[in-house]
C-alpha cells in the first residue's frame, strides 16, 4: 500500500529530503561551518557568501521533483520493511559539525 498520510507527506519524506541533501551539500555546509567558526559574532556579515551557496544548493534538492520522489520511494521501503519485521531502522547520526 503506497498510500501516504498527512505527515508521512509533510514531515517524515521531508525531514529524509533534509538529510539526504545535507549529504550531498556536504562542501558547502563544511565551509559554511568553517566560516561561522573563524568569524564568530560577524559571521552574520562576513559568510553571507558561504550561507547563499549553503542555501541555494539545499533548495535546489527541496523542490526537484525526481529526489522527492527518490526520497519517497526511501521512505515507502523503510515502512515496508518496518511493517513486515516490527523492528525500526535506526537512522545513522551525521557528525555535529556537518
Amino acid at each position: 500500500n503506497s498510500k501516504l498520510r498527512h505527515v508521512e507527506k509533510d514531515v517524515l519524506i521531508p525531514q529524509i529530503m533534509r538529510e539526504k541533501a545535507k549529504e550531498l551539500c556536504s562542501d558547502q555546509v563544511q565551509a559554511f561551518t568553517k566560516c561561522c567558526k573563524e568569524t564568530g559574532l560577524l559571521m552574520v556579515v562576513k559568510c553571507r557568501p558561504e550561507n547563499t551557496a549553503l542555501k541555494d544548493c539545499l533548495v535546489s534538492y527541496y523542490h526537484d521533483p525526481a529526489f522527492y520522489e527518490e526520497c519517497k520511494a526511501e521512505y515507502l521501503k523503510q515502512r515496508e520493511e518496518y511493517r513486515a519485521t516490527g523492528i525500526k531502522k535506526i537512522k545513522k547520526k551525521l557528525p555535529s559539525n556537518v
